[in-house]
């Protein structure tokens, strides 16, 4: 499950800035959110042009069948191997053919204080307990040693509610492993930079990335 993630933009975090200086470049100033990002916001993605990987502006969740609401999430065992119409026309032919990366700096998933407390072991201080009036705790989940966490995605086309298309882009989501599995059973289908290409114009390497164990997140509790 991803159903919000961060597009931070503070200055070390080169990459993420040079997507969205080239977004405000070629689309203006302000084309896509930053910060964090919710379901139908307008976020940067990567696809191909001219033989390279661009970003662009794109909305986020694809229209539900019975048009109320958004699916934000692709399960990528489905995705690959539809169970049924509906999700060969939403999820399978586009992950044939129109593959993108969304580009963050994290996602954030919810825990249940009492399970956090379980894998922190014990608090140090009153001061960094969660408030006792909520029963979760928000964590911001990252790749270790980097500032970028690249998410596989598709994109589809609907219309929006004047009748005009749009494209949208759903997250590949798969079975969480390692530190993630602790808190919930999905994770997205995570890219290194060096295989953003490939998973947009190779479709070998798309069945082996979702065939494959997710990397190992560190995580932090959210402010």
């Amino acid at each position: 499950m991803c159903g919000r993630y961060t597009v931070f933009t503070e200055a070390e975090i080169i990459e993420m800035n040079a997507i969205i200086a080239e977004v405000s470049r070629r689309f203006g100033s302000g084309a896509v959110k930053t910060g964090e990002i919710f379901p139908t916001n307008i976020a940067p993605i990567l696809t191909m042009e001219d033989h390279r990987l661009a970003p662009r502006p794109v909305f986020w969740g694809f229209q539900k069948w019975n048009g109320k609401g958004v699916l934000v999430n692709a399960r990528s065992d489905t995705a690959l191997n539809p169970d049924t119409a509906w999700k060969r026309d939403i999820f399978h032919k586009p992950l044939l053919t129109r593959r993108c990366v969304v580009p963050s700096t994290g996602f954030y998933e919810w825990a249940f204080v009492k399970a956090y407390e379980q894998q922190v072991s014990l608090f140090t201080d009153e001061e960094a307990k969660p408030p006792p009036k909520s029963p979760k705790i928000k964590l911001h989940f990252r790749r270790p040693g980097t500032t970028m966490l690249y998410m596989a995605g598709i994109l589809n086309t609907f219309k929006d509610a004047n009748g005009a298309a749009r494209d949208s882009f759903c997250i590949l989501t798969t079975s969480a492993k390692h530190s993630i599995a602790r808190f919930h059973e999905r994770m997205p289908v995570i890219l290194s930079p060096e295989e953003c290409e490939d998973w947009i114009t190779n479709n070998n390497f798309m069945r082996e990335a979702l065939a494959r164990d997710g990397p190992d997140l560190e995580w932090n509790p959210a402010s």
